[in-house]
């Protein structure tokens, strides 16, 4: 938790709104994703990947429903959506968030939850490094501060909750 702090008082020095609420529901799904993977490579081990996210999906169908039919935008809204949007959906629902977990679990099971889960510490500093190289983002000194703050917090936890 003190890493989203890190997070949260950078966004404030840079004039970032602070929402109480917003930052409550992003400590909550911190919590639930985190549990989600433990128990997602827990499973991996008797049901494979594939089976996994494939029930994840299923169970969490009728709630994406819910949510999707309340929050749904007017019908001349899906006019204004460009094709590489599109295209970029489809991309992201069926690799990242499909494909990209059948391999992911299967990492876990391999290399085991602990050790494998380590590698997530790296996943800030390449999206830092992937928006400034691909996408020409500024990536400043106070970010890479920030985002090495995160991630000792993070390895500091897991290192003395054993």
């Amino acid at each position: 938790m003190a890493g989203a702090g890190l997070v949260v008082g950078y966004a404030l020095i840079n004039g970032g709104e602070a929402s109480a609420v917003g930052d409550l529901l992003m400590m909550a799904a911190v919590v639930v994703c985190g549990l989600g993977y433990a128990e997602g490579a827990r499973l991996s081990r008797t049901l494979g990947g594939w089976q996994v996210i494939s029930w994840a999906l299923l169970v969490a169908l009728p709630f994406m429903l819910l949510l999707t039919i309340a929050n749904f935008p007017a019908p001349d809204a899906f006019a204004k959506v460009s094709a590489p949007a599109w295209f970029s959906f489809g991309y992201v629902s069926l690799f990242s968030m499909l494909i990209g977990f059948v391999f992911w679990y299967r990492g876990l099971v391999q290399g085991g939850i602990a050790a494998v889960g380590q590698l997530q510490l790296v996943q800030p500093f390449m999206g830092l490094g992937l928006a400034a190289l691909l996408l020409h983002e500024h990536v400043s000194w106070m970010m890479l501060v920030v985002t090495l703050g995160a991630v000792i917090c993070v390895a500091g936890a897991k290192k003395y909750a054993r």
